[in-house]
């Protein structure tokens, strides 16, 4: 212990600061003749997303493909659900455990609303939810908007609003289920 305590303050002496402040260095707009046109400042490479700014703007997509629908589920029960519940009534773990309840994704305003205003809701917070923009990247926004439409839409829709082919499938899963005997 004696030899480590020796020791330290001669290693600690050994690193010199200064070796780091007085590095010969070119400022972003110094002229500096190692690359073309004696630029310092380079352009990027295409492609390149800054470290600074990784939450850059990404637009709605266009439509809803089952890919952007699973990835939104995924995402959907790993951020959303502990508030929010599976089925978006507002009725997660935490509010069992006396968190303030969120409004169902079924009341009527948050049907009208545009898919923008979920998505500035997951980016900023509102009320007593959270900003989520640091744990959910903007394209994985949009794909949890997309799946809250869908259990939107799955929510009060009647068989006869479905596609012919989906009401037989339900029907015959109705009759093979146990309660549908």
């Amino acid at each position: 212990m004696k030899r480590v305590l020796l020791v330290l303050p001669l290693a600690l002496a050994a690193c010199d600061q200064a070796n780091m402040v007085s590095q010969p260095k070119s400022k972003t707009w110094d002229s500096n003749p190692f690359f073309p046109q004696n630029q310092t400042m380079r352009l990027p490479p295409p492609g390149t997303v800054p470290r600074n700014s990784p939450d850059r703007p990404v637009p709605q997509p266009a439509s809803a493909s089952p890919e952007l629908l699973a990835r939104g589920r995924e995402r959907y029960d790993i951020f959303c659900t502990p508030c929010h519940g599976g089925a978006g009534h507002g009725d997660g773990l935490i509010v069992q455990r006396g968190y303030p309840r969120p409004p169902a994704f079924v009341e009527a305003r948050l049907r009208a609303a545009p898919a923008r205003y979920f998505y500035e809701v997951i980016s900023n917070g509102k009320g007593t939810m959270l900003p989520y923009a640091a744990q959910v990247p903007p394209a994985d926004r949009w794909a949890i908007v997309a799946y809250l439409r869908a259990l939107q839409l799955s929510q009060g829709a009647t068989l006869a609003s479905l596609p012919a082919e989906d009401q037989a499938a339900v029907a015959a899963a109705g009759q093979t289920s146990p309660g549908g005997k």
